[in-house]
């Protein structure tokens, strides 16, 4: 969690309250960090933080929507940014697609 938060931190972005949500709660198997924040301005924040040495495909572009959609439902309001962390390799169409989607890749 440190990490996400000083790179958010470099960019001027500060939150109330940061709280890590388990995948097992969504019920996903996926090794992927979920963190829901609050910012400054009451505005919230869906971040994501994957860490795989395999390229992300179009197919994962699915699975990070489905797991946003159990997201929402989980917490039971919408959020207003949704960014995602990744160290990985990033297909440009599933850049292109992400984009479309209202995602921020970190």
């Amino acid at each position: 969690m440190q990490m996400v938060v000083d790179s958010l931190r470099q960019k001027g972005k500060i939150f109330k309250k940061m709280q890590e949500i388990p995948p097992k709660d969504l019920g996903i198997r996926n090794k992927i960090k979920i963190y829901k924040a609050t910012d400054m301005n009451g505005y919230f924040w869906a971040i994501f933080a994957v860490s795989q040495k395999s390229r992300i495909l179009m197919k994962d572009v699915h699975k990070f929507e489905e797991i946003y959609a159990k997201l929402t439902l989980f917490c039971e309001h919408n959020f207003k940014y949704k960014i995602l962390f990744i160290d990985a390799p990033l297909c440009s169409k599933a850049a292109k697609a992400f984009k479309e989607a209202g995602w921020k890749i970190q």
